[in-house]
């Protein structure tokens, strides 16, 4: 009995433990970049190349852990025609997600870059019904509506708002949410269960070669221009671990928690992100009115969240792996990494 009970212990710690970690490195990473793409700090403007280099470096990364030192298993099944028809759809949308969202840290802040991600559910709703995945109802209607009054609240609330933020910033919302319905289908339509190595496994180097045509096109010739910008291999190079490592952390709470209790993660690490970086940054100034908005807007979330949690427990047979729906969930909430 008591060895039970000290199983039954150190499982919680490690929970929890594995709860702080995806905490701290979500909302750690977002901090990290916009650090590195702020020309006060370490002055790398260029949202592109530096989500370029994310995905190469979780490539070769992912290419050595599972194939040449064998730590980690990419599931089996896939073929060259659910990689053209689903991976490499996945694969565009995720390169567009992390490359607006990123370029939005140019223009707003981190506080309110997060309250407008709070509309995600909204558009993954509306894409749903769109394509025949969800279906309209006087529930779900109301949900959509209080999380959209909510950051409509947030944003009258921005006391120093940036148009042209806000729009790189929904065209992130927007790519992330074609991005998860292109991973509903894959998974319900072609039957592939994928864990989240495979995910980075297949979906990074498809990323990584999306996002270098328009760097060569959009970013290089201002790199090749602009010498005032700086490159610190160094830095770079951590912060692109500590995006594999937020991917890794990910696959751990996957394994010790529900998707319940990782939905409530990534609220909780919504609101760190929130409060902190109006201590970290200077740009961030929070108002009573902000706060109230994006209150309103994380309560219709957790409701949508709930409503999803729901249908899941009364529809097992769908088809639909609970760890490919938690790496969606997840992967919204970290869109800009």
């Amino acid at each position: 009995m008591a060895d039970r009970q000290r199983k039954w212990v150190t499982e919680d710690v490690l929970t929890y433990a594995y709860l702080l970690l995806y905490i701290a490195l979500s909302s750690g990473q977002i901090f990290f970049n916009k650090w590195v793409l702020s020309s006060k700090e370490i002055n790398f403007p260029y949202p592109l190349g530096l989500t370029l280099l994310h995905m190469v470096f979780s490539s070769i990364l992912c290419f050595v852990l599972t194939k040449v030192l064998k730590i980690l298993k990419v599931e089996e099944g896939m073929t060259l025609d659910i990689y053209i028809s689903s991976v490499i759809p996945i694969g565009a949308m995720f390169a567009m997600t992390l490359w607006l969202g990123n370029t939005a840290y140019l223009y707003i802040s981190v506080s309110f870059a997060q309250m407008l991600k709070a509309i995600m559910p909204v558009a993954v709703f509306i894409l749903g019904v769109a394509a025949g995945l969800e279906v309209m109802s006087c529930r779900m209607l109301l949900i959509m509506s209080v999380i959209s009054f909510g950051v409509l609240v947030a944003s009258y609330g921005e006391i120093d708002i940036n148009w042209v933020g806000v729009v790189y910033q929904m065209g992130g919302v927007v790519g992330e949410a074609l991005r998860l319905i292109f991973m509903e289908i894959l998974v319900k339509r072609k039957g592939l269960k994928l864990n989240p190595i495979s995910v980075m496994y297949y979906v990074s180097p498809c990323s990584a070669l999306c996002l270098l045509v328009p760097w060569i096109f959009l970013e290089k010739p201002k790199m090749d221009e602009q010498r005032t910008w700086s490159f610190q291999p160094l830095v770079l190079t951590l912060n692109s671990l500590c995006t594999f490592a937020l991917n890794l952390s990910v696959f751990l709470v996957i394994q010790h928690t529900s998707a319940l209790t990782i939905r409530v993660a990534g609220v909780v690490k919504d609101w760190v992100v929130v409060l902190l970086s109006a201590l970290l940054f200077a740009d961030t100034k929070l108002t009573l009115i902000n706060l109230f908005g994006y209150a309103i807007a994380i309560a219709g979330v957790a409701a949508y969240n709930n409503h999803k949690l729901k249908k899941q427990t009364t529809q097992p047979s769908s088809g639909e792996s609970e760890p490919t729906q938690i790496i969606s969930s997840i992967q919204s909430s970290n869109s800009n990494e």
